[in-house]
């Protein structure tokens, strides 16, 4: 095996994917995403960082995922995508490798490529000799076929071994990677296959509700995306255990991706998809995925036919307490601690419930934050508002439940559920479908239907808003974004708002993705929430230069 970077393949396939000029590509939470046809080059180079990042790792295996999430898809050329990398535990790339990412996607040409390539081998060492092993998948979108050819050159240009998991949501990509390098250890994830990720959660669902009165048909809002085609195999999975209902699984139909509908949708528009409207009846309980099935939000109707809400922090606060509880049941509380993370999005009184009942730490926006927090529990259950999340099981905590002797059939029975539990939660990344499962278990071992769930704390109303502006570097926070540093003065401005309002909380950060500073507001009345964020959202457009003429009259 070569010991030197294959520079005239690189350059004999990069000259067929050449990078646009006038853009800039950065490589953030989310990967690279923005407007398909622009991402050619950074696909192509994407393989070859997939295939350098993998020899640095001895070979184990990378995943990469060309996927858009929560965006919708407009029925044009001009649709959006993205493109991610996953580490060999089936988490996010490593944040130093994000440089190297963004680097490499924007040399300007071949030759510029070639260099930034060998100084990425000298710094961080890569044995060039060594193996690349890659498994990719891509969602439901258009642009998809053409992204992944790119990315395939990038893989050809390296020699590296690709497997192609076709199209399928990207948990299950992230449950893939980890499953491929545990293979044949101790700790063996699970089969690395389609049918092992559906049969590992229907199995533990199963164990988890044995004995259970069944809950009532479950609907689910697929988003038209690739969660409608692996929400169908779950379903002939679980059989009778439980049953979905589908809805908005138009996964070919051009613009209905996220269209009206999905987690994003319901989370922002606080009201249900129109597609349910004649479906939904009151104390019925459903829930949205997004496009690619990493995250949830649940909704009921009332009896009077209201709309209510369950987002992550509702998830958040149901499965914790659940957790806590059998943790306690096996006499476990000594040895196994359980805490909560959060970002400031979370709802405040989300907050306090938790906080009264275990650890809870808040973090900077972004699921790597979130992920790399929660990892420092016994047990960490991190949840965002928008509904991706999901429950770490340390080595450690799942060894002591292997070896622990329970005294009593309580407990006995706790610590087998906690066993489940472990199976059933995708611990890769924020998986919509195990997260389902598991709000199926917590409501048919705690006999809650959607109100008596929504009922534990209640939400302070809140509203979100967001101002463009000419440069969001300009916005620079502390406190896990809770608080502004610059520009000077603006922080102490909003202080005197918030100290205005009962029960007021609000906070401004810029975002990760466009030019726009995002603002929340709390407040202990729906009115009184809107006009604190209409406020804070015009003191930022004001510090931002805006043009007085053109301030949208929204902004208070």
């Amino acid at each position: 095996m070569s010991s030197a970077l294959p520079v005239e393949s690189i350059k004999s396939l990069s000259d067929q994917h050449p990078k646009p000029s006038d853009l800039h590509f950065q490589y953030g939470t989310a990967g690279f995403r923005t407007i398909a046809n622009t991402l050619d080059s950074v696909l192509f180079r994407v393989g070859i960082i997939a295939a350098l990042r993998s020899k640095r790792l001895d070979g184990r295996t990378i995943g990469v995922m060309v996927t858009a999430s929560h965006n919708p898809e407009p029925a044009s050329s001009y649709d959006d995508n993205g493109v991610k990398l996953v580490d060999p535990r089936g988490e996010m790339l490593e944040a130093s490798w994000e440089v190297h990412a963004t680097a490499i996607s924007n040399a300007p040409t071949s030759d510029a490529l070639i260099e930034v390539l060998q100084s990425l081998v000298q710094t961080a060492k890569i044995d060039l000799s060594k193996p690349a092993n890659v498994v990719y998948a891509r969602d439901t979108r258009p642009s998809g076929p053409a992204l992944v050819a790119a990315l395939e050159d990038g893989f050809k240009a390296m020699g590296a071994t690709a497997r192609d998991a076709g199209v399928t949501t990207t948990p299950i990509l992230h449950y893939f990677v980890k499953a491929i390098n545990t293979k044949g250890t101790k700790y063996s994830y699970g089969d690395d296959s389609e049918e092992g990720y559906f049969q590992k959660l229907s199995n533990a669902y199963k164990k988890l509700v044995a004995g259970k009165t069944p809950q009532p048909p479950l609907i689910v809002d697929c988003a038209n995306g690739v969660g409608a085609l692996a929400g169908e195999n779950l379903k002939g999975y679980l059989g009778d255990a439980l049953q979905l209902i589908l809805e908005n699984t138009s996964t070919t139909t051009p613009g209905a991706l996220n269209n009206a509908c999905g987690a994003d949708y319901v989370k922002t528009s606080q009201k249900l998809p129109p597609s349910l409207a004649n479906i939904l009846q009151p104390g019925q309980r459903g829930c949205s995925l997004d496009g690619d099935a990493d995250r949830l939000i649940y909704f009921y109707l009332d009896d009077r036919g209201v709309f209510h809400m369950l987002d992550g922090d509702k998830i958040a606060a149901l499965v914790a307490a659940f957790i806590v509880e059998l943790v306690k049941v096996a006499g476990l509380e000594d040895q196994i601690k359980v805490g909560v993370v959060q970002t400031a999005y979370a709802n405040g009184a989300s907050t306090k419930y938790l906080a009264e009942r275990l650890p809870v730490k808040c973090v900077s926006t972004g699921v790597k934050h979130l992920h790399h927090a929660a990892e420092r529990y016994n047990v960490g259950v991190y949840f965002e508002a928008n509904g991706h999340g999901t429950v770490l099981f340390s080595q450690p905590t799942i060894d002591t439940l292997a070896e622990y002797q329970p005294s009593t059939p309580a407990q006995s029975r706790a610590v087998e559920h906690l066993v489940s539990l472990t199976e059933l939660i995708n611990q890769t990344v924020g998986d919509a479908l195990s997260d389902m499962l598991f709000v199926e278990v917590v409501l048919s071992h705690k006999s809650y239907n959607g109100e008596e769930w929504d009922s534990l704390y209640v939400d302070l109303p809140n509203r979100l808003a967001k101002v463009s502006v000419p440069n969001r570097n300009a916005f620079k926070t502390e406190d896990a974004e809770r608080r502004l540093v610059s520009p000077d003065g603006l922080q102490s401005k909003i202080d005197d708002l918030v100290n205005r309002y009962q029960g007021g909380r609000s906070f401004v950060r810029p975002s990760g993705t466009e030019d726009v500073v995002r603002v929340y507001a709390e407040a202990a009345l729906r009115a009184q929430a809107d006009e604190l964020a209409m406020r804070v959202a015009g003191l930022v457009y004001d510090e931002a230069g805006g043009d007085p003429a053109s301030r949208p009259k929204e902004f208070l």
